[in-house]
């Protein structure tokens, strides 16, 4: 997939996607920027760098865009922000932004009666009754506000944007900004109220929360994130509460109502994890098992600032391994893909989730300089051309590490994720083949299948680099290794290799490390040496042993050696990804 938010208006965009051939794009506002900003002079600028100034002008744009991308065998999918709001409803030219086209520009031809008459009645609330604003980005010189997902007529208003973007041919929604903030308006209220009720007893609420009668009590803060150093039990239960009336919200507009217009439609949200924030970050941080991804197509995860750059002599390589494979993990193999704000690391970017399951991807990649687009394509046809190794495979592992939902949710306890990270970074290290998997969800016969389990919860955990009986790698700590099967097949395994070492660009001024300035600053070291010692599924027989790279398109023969149920071969040089395709035959 594609994921582009300026520049797809050039006339080389549809050249770029011939050759790429992604099998989805995401493309287009349709949410509240698109209604807020696509009729005001700062319509051009960020976020959405909307290629005409207009509702119907713009509309007719996407509409003619979208079918161009359909007649190119591209599914797309519309940008669609749930509840960030900019304008001002008053000032000396009278109302900008979202509350103009609410009061002036709304037609009712096009989208039914509003909702309610004063826009003003769809926001979010302070404690003391005040809209919630802010001067945030700053966009067009106006004010930031926000509309409260548990306002009914605010679900109405965002049924009739999800009609309209079905209607002018999109296959689907990418959904942003699924925040509360702390409002206080009369839907939070009473909705908080009845969660907790059917949650707790009334001594439990006493107990819990010092609450001693549901009806009458004051909530001095109803928050959403927050430091996890100041959290509290009803700090965290009013953040589960939040994030479950989000997903609530969601599953209405998207699921209950959007696909009875369109039963296929392609559902995701647009979500944050860096590096696994929780309670500071993650809008399912606090979610049950059971609606985490929920009748979701697919999953985004921002990765923001915390991947971007690489600090080699700190062993720090700047990726998305172990968030992908938490992700697959907690999806169940769904589809996912990791939103990384790279421009400059376009191929690693592509091989981490190539190697981990995940949809690679190009976002926010400057397609239009000749040596990114060039990389992107090269990689892309890569993939197509080895669709039956990519294709819904499953990973293969010999270890499982399960991520620590349980305490974050009992107790908000965050450095037992710290914890997570630090063996996870160390199985990495050391080569093994591992999982992972939530805590919450991983039932025992779902981790009895492997060798070792990982409990960040346990203070006695085995030395990754001591392993009994699993597969052993030589490789440099900058390359990682994981391992797949076909979707539907048992006789082949690909071992999968990315490079993540490179000559780094020069630190900032103040000693940062630097993301660098495109892909003329990736400059990869190629990888040299690496030798593997694999563990092959019981009565296997290993026939073949090939290595492919992006960069040469033909397989590579390589000899090997088996000994029982071991096999071992060395791994040509390569630049940034390469795979080996392991061929077995015997009992399956």
């Amino acid at each position: 997939m594609v994921a582009h938010w300026a520049d797809y208006s050039g006339p080389g965009y549809l050249s770029f996607i011939e050759d790429a051939q992604p099998e989805l794009v995401q493309l287009g506002f349709y949410g509240a920027h698109f209604w807020s900003l696509v009729h005001t002079p700062a319509f051009d600028g960020y976020p959405a760098h909307f290629p005409e100034r207009g509702l119907r002008e713009c509309g007719l744009w996407f509409e003619e865009k979208n079918q161009q991308l359909h007649e190119r065998g591209v599914k797309v999918v519309g940008h669609f922000n749930v509840e960030f709001l900019v304008g001002d409803p008053e000032g000396p030219d009278g109302p900008r932004g979202f509350f103009k086209f609410y009061r002036e520009l709304w037609d009712e031809n096009e989208m039914g009666p509003r909702p309610v008459e004063d826009p003003l009645d769809l926001l979010e609330r302070s404690i003391d009754g005040h809209p919630i604003s802010q001067p945030g980005y700053g966009i067009g010189g106006m004010q930031e506000y926000w509309a409260c997902l548990r306002n009914p007529h605010w679900q109405a208003v965002l049924k009739a944007w999800v009609k309209r973007g079905i209607q002018r041919g999109l296959d689907g929604f990418i959904i942003n900004y699924f925040y509360r903030h702390d409002c206080h308006c009369k839907y939070c209220q009473s909705a908080f109220r009845g969660y907790l009720q059917e949650r707790h007893t009334v001594d439990e609420l006493k107990a819990k929360f010092g609450i001693n009668d549901l009806d009458s009590h004051r909530f001095e803060e109803l928050v959403f994130w927050h430091d996890p150093n100041e959290s509290t039990p009803l700090r965290r239960e009013i953040l589960r509460f939040s994030q479950i009336s989000n997903k609530r919200v969601f599953d209405e507009v998207f699921h209950r109502y959007g696909r009875s217009l369109k039963p296929d439609l392609i559902t995701a949200q647009w979500n944050h994890l860096g590096n696994f924030s929780q309670i500071s970050g993650d809008e399912r941080c606090l979610l049950p098992a059971e609606l985490w991804g929920k009748e979701e197509t697919y999953l985004w995860y921002s990765t923001g600032g915390s991947a971007t750059f690489t600090d080699l002599e700190k062993r720090f390589l700047g990726e998305g391994t172990l968030q992908a494979r938490y992700i697959r993990g907690a999806f169940e193999d769904k589809p996912f893909t990791l939103g990384k704000y790279e421009s400059t690391r376009i191929r690693t970017a592509i091989a981490e989730l190539a190697a981990n399951g995940g949809a690679p991807m190009g976002f926010y990649t400057n397609f239009i300089d000749p040596l990114a687009r060039e990389e992107i394509v090269r990689y892309y046809q890569f993939i197509k051309r080895h669709d039956d190794v990519y294709r819904a495979n499953r990973p293969y592992a010999e270890v499982v590490l399960l991520f620590p939902r349980t305490r974050v949710h009992a107790e908000g306890d965050v450095e037992v994720v710290a914890r997570f990270r630090e063996i996870g970074t160390e199985l990495l290290d050391t080569h093994v083949l591992f999982d992972v998997l939530p805590d919450d969800s991983a039932a025992e016969d779902k981790i009895t299948k492997y060798q070792h389990v990982f409990r960040p919860t346990n203070a006695n955990l085995p030395n990754p680099g001591a392993l009994q009986h699993v597969s052993q790698f030589t490789a440099p700590y900058t390359v990682r290794v994981s391992a797949s099967r076909p979707a539907h097949r048992d006789d082949e395994l690909a071992i999968h290799f990315v490079n993540y070492n490179r000559e780094e660009p020069p630190k900032t001024p103040d000693g940062r490390p630097s993301p660098g300035g495109g892909i003329q600053d990736e400059k990869p070291i190629r990888a040299r040496g690496v030798r593997a010692d694999l563990v092959l599924p019981a009565g296997n027989r290993v026939s073949a042993v090939d290595a492919i790279t992006p960069e040469h398109p033909e397989p590579v023969v390589l000899e090997f050696q088996q000994d029982g149920n071991r096999v071992r071969f060395s791994m040509p040089d390569f630049l940034v990804y390469a795979v080996a395709q392991i061929r077995l035959e015997g009992n399956f």
